[in-house]
């Protein structure tokens, strides 16, 4: 009988990051896993958050692998960054995939192979929304990661070209696989569910939804401008992490006597998003830069017509049948929004081919992708 391959995975995202980052881990591995293809070892540094691994779906071919002595936080560090090979090794590890784009020091040279994924090279490409200091780890991460990986995947062409031109790589050496959002996003919410959330949130009537942190690069000031013209009915929920520059946004609102129209949501549960995407009139993504643009996918799969901004990648994501404007264009935006709220003629039509665009990021193609890339790797 032919012996399994074990595949690694760095995991600490995967139990610490509620979005971004951590969502995409966990759905590549229960993607993964249940192509029972493979024996999956999720390396953390610790437990992490319960909610969070308990999104990992329990088969016997997963399995969770802790430090054996790393209390600190330091340990946790050095272990994540050096002492895990040693582990990797003696559990038999054939591919280790690094998947928020780092590799342990010395990997290579210990015999195993690797994939890390890359998702975007915001902190080089603009290096203004991060400090000094983090610029300068980030970037000498990346570089440290590519010498190290085996195969590099990128998670949409405008990150690859990114990587190949920052990173001065072969765009051979490059592979694109996109991200696919997790199952709950494609299932309809019961009437009970939405009636949940609407009443705990107490939405309004009438409004355009935006997903993501709220952060300068994010860029969910221009939707709230793009209010000034719009109809008075509609109104602007913002689900997103707070940061400083919630409180610029929070500051504008007060301003400009908009309270009733803009509510903006922290520490939303992933269980409510579905709901509150399906009842929103349309989605806006106003986004400088992204390595992908995730959220734009989880609308379009509820239901939603898109409206982005142009400059990165969220075409990739959005397709040929959402909207983009600048995002420095308050009026385009508002404008774009008018095009797509309810009873707007072509407004299903359009949702149904942006429906028809996102079939090619399921998560079936997905960890089919992976998979290859594994089996690739090992026989090359």
């Amino acid at each position: 009988m032919t012996e399994r391959m074990i595949i690694g995975f760095d995991a600490k995202r995967i139990v610490r990051n509620g979005t971004g980052l951590g969502s995409y881990g966990r759905t590549l591995v229960n993607d993964l896993s249940a192509l029972d293809a493979f024996d999956l070892r999720l390396y953390a540094p610790d437990n992490g958050i319960t909610q969070l691994r308990s999104q990992i779906v329990g088969r016997p071919n997963v399995t969770f692998c802790y430090p054996h002595h790393a209390p600190t936080a330091l340990g946790k560090a050095l272990w994540r960054s050096h002492g895990i090979v040693k582990q990797l090794l003696r559990d038999g590890v054939s591919v280790y995939h690094g998947l928020s784009g780092e590799l342990p020091v010395g990997i290579g040279k210990a015999g195993i192979r690797t994939v890390v994924t890359i998702h975007d090279l915001i902190f080089m490409r603009h290096p203004e929304y991060y400090n000094r200091a983090d610029v300068k780890i980030y970037t000498k991460k990346f570089f440290s990661t590519l010498r190290e990986a085996d195969r590099i995947v990128a998670i949409s062409e405008c990150t690859k070209r990114d990587v190949c031109e920052l990173g001065h790589v072969d765009p051979q050496r490059v592979d694109v696989v996109y991200q696919s959002c997790a199952l709950r996003f494609s299932e309809e919410p019961k009437a009970e569910k939405l009636w949940a959330v609407r009443e705990k949130y107490v939405l309004p009537d009438r409004y355009v939804l935006s997903v993501g942190s709220i952060e300068e690069r994010k860029n969910v000031l221009l939707a709230v401008e793009a209010l000034h013209h719009m109809p008075d009915d509609v109104s602007l929920v913002i689900v997103g992490r707070q940061t400083p520059y919630s409180d610029l946004v929070h500051e504008y609102v007060l301003q400009h006597r908009m309270h009733s129209r803009v509510q903006m949501l922290h520490s939303v549960p992933d269980d409510d998003l579905p709901a509150l995407y399906r009842m929103a009139d349309c989605f806006v993504y106003p986004s400088r830069y992204e390595g992908f643009g995730l959220p734009i996918v989880e609308a379009i799969s509820q239901g939603l017509p898109v409206v982005a901004c142009t400059g990165s990648c969220l075409e990739e994501a959005g397709g040929p049948d959402s909207l983009y404007v600048s995002p420095d264009d308050d009026k385009a935006m508002a404008h774009a929004i008018g095009q797509v709220l309810f009873g707007t003629p072509g407004r299903q039509q359009r949702i149904e081919r942006s429906r028809q665009y996102i079939r090619r990021f399921g998560p079936a193609d997905m960890a089919q992708s992976y998979a290859s890339l594994y089996q690739e790797i090992l026989t090359a």
